[in-house]
């Protein structure tokens, strides 16, 4: 039964008009990608208009290539510009750039290409095979395991300090859960911290915040340095040493594209998060952990793999249970609804072979990605012998434009100007600002789901404590804050080593 489905669903595919939709998708999709500013659920609901007269295996199949193509496509200015083309691309850009800087942005292109590859080749494995096992985890999150899922993740924000300090860290995460809270809060719609103005009621939006924390700073700073000309023979793509970097970290791909899946299976949990998760792991994992901030590939490995096994993760709970785990998901959703299709618990009865056809869209999809991403790469990492002072202009242009298109706002734009200068502050006083962005991406999940369980156990904090998953990602939290302030080197350090006991 399984060789029949997978051939129906390999017969539609190889069909002429897919062939070529899945081609033009995919690469609209990194188009999508590498624009600052555009992200992949405008590249889905500007598609799925236009998928309404066609088939619904071609409409599938469109605009699951355009959701791989946005997703992976942000590595390449996260690397050579450290303006992440998405806000998932943030946690590359932390050791892409360092990478694109030391001459080698070719060959750290073809190390996150490579490394999105397998991200989305082990999602779609896990789409194929674990559907009706690991669906059902999403459904045991609440409230409260929300809530210590997001403090989990501020948490981490002092381990993505390049020098260590961990306070400066969580200080900067704190500062972007505040920011988190402008806007209209997720429970009663009361307005917050915006003083009057209907646009700040709206809240801020990611994109714009992105693009001033890391685009701005860099504007400003090319024209202070002066412009270093980068070997020409060392943008080549290098295919052979990439492989072999990617080849002595598959324990990281496989842990990263663990991450990622798991984090697609949690309902409102993005593919960003998966991308500072799976880069902290590998951090701590890692041997070198010195080299992390400063260009590790194990980083953009670890970055690009789990954001983008992500995308198989999402669409386990969309298939089986028909709940999005993300905003792009849910476009995605709609459009199936869109098409007649009914995801849910009854799609395995109903449409069993469906569930095939996805991981094999997801498959293919990997496949014209790491083709494309790297034709396209040949071209985009000539930038690196642009002059900075004159590259960076259009750059300027390209952000204020992204930050418009997101919502139609000229007060995104400010938005944009108004993080640019806070990142100039945080940069020169040495603040992460990876952190801050962190702590916006996840400051809404905190508030509404610390507020909602609040309300539901009125006012107890006691599921924290008694809830089984509550109290895993307590230990879990407990044992982080520890390890970031050294306390198991300083008990290790008061035993005597059996080592120097034999020495004496």
């Amino acid at each position: 039964m399984t060789l029949h489905y997978t051939l129906e669903a390999l017969s539609s595919l190889m069909s002429p008009i897919n062939l070529i939709t899945l081609v033009l998708s995919v690469f609209f999709g990194l188009i999508v990608g590498v624009l600052p500013g555009l992200t992949s659920t405008m590249a889905i609901a500007l598609l799925t208009g236009l998928t309404y007269s066609v088939s619904a295996e071609t409409a599938i199949l469109s605009l699951v290539g355009v959701y791989v193509g946005a997703i992976s496509g942000g590595v390449q200015t996260a690397i050579l510009l450290n303006i992440p083309g998405t806000p998932a691309s943030a946690a590359t850009a932390l050791d892409g750039y360092k990478i694109g800087q030391r001459g080698e942005g070719g060959l750290g292109i073809f190390v996150g290409n490579f490394s999105a590859f397998l991200g989305t080749l082990f999602g779609a494995v896990c789409v194929l095979v674990l559907s009706p096992l690991l669906s059902t985890i999403s459904l045991k999150f609440g409230s409260w395991e929300f809530f210590l899922l997001a403090l989990f993740g501020v948490i981490i924000c002092g381990s993505l300090t390049s020098g260590g300090d961990s306070i400066k860290g969580w200080i900067a995460g704190a500062l972007g859960l505040f920011v988190a809270q402008i806007g209209l809060d997720g429970i009663n719609s009361y307005p917050r911290f915006s003083f009057g103005s209907v646009e700040m009621m709206a809240g801020l939006s990611l994109v714009p915040i992105m693009i001033g924390l890391f685009g701005f700073p860099e504007i400003v700073n090319s024209f202070k340095k002066q412009h270093i000309k980068v070997p020409t023979e060392v943008l080549d793509l290098r295919v052979k040493k990439g492989l072999s970097i990617v080849k002595g970290n598959m324990p990281t791909v496989f842990r990263s594209g663990v991450i990622g899946v798991l984090i697609g299976l949690v309902p409102g949990v993005g593919e960003d998060v998966a991308g500072w998760l799976s880069y902290w792991a590998a951090k701590v994992r890692s041997k070198k952990k010195e080299l992390f901030g400063t260009g590790s590939y194990e980083g953009v490995i670890a970055a690009e793999t789990g954001i983008n096994s992500t995308i198989g993760g999402h669409i386990i709970p969309l298939l089986t249970l028909a709940i999005p785990g993300s905003t792009s998901s849910a476009v995605l959703l709609a459009a199936m609804w869109l098409h007649g299709l009914r995801p849910g618990p009854l799609m395995m009865s109903e449409s069993p072979g469906f569930i095939y056809s996805m991981s094999l869209y997801l498959t293919a999809s990997a496949f014209v990605m790491l083709i494309l991403g790297l034709l396209i790469s040949k071209f985009t990492v000539k930038v690196l012998r642009i002059d900075k002072r004159i590259l960076m202009p259009v750059i300027f242009v390209i952000c204020a434009v992204g930050s418009y298109v997101i919502d139609n706002k000229i007060s995104s734009v400010y938005v944009m100007f108004i993080f640019g200068i806070i990142g100039l502050l945080m940069a020169k006083m040495k603040f992460p600002a990876s952190p801050f962005l962190l702590g916006v991406v996840l400051g809404p999940m905190a508030d509404t789901n610390l507020r909602r369980g609040l309300m539901l156990s009125g006012g107890s904090l006691e599921p924290l404590f008694t809830r089984p998953l509550c109290l895993i990602l307590v230990a879990f939290i407990l044992l982080l804050v520890l390890a970031q302030f050294n306390v198991f080197k300083k008990l290790k350090g008061r035993f005597p080593n059996k080592k120097n006991i034999a020495a004496k």
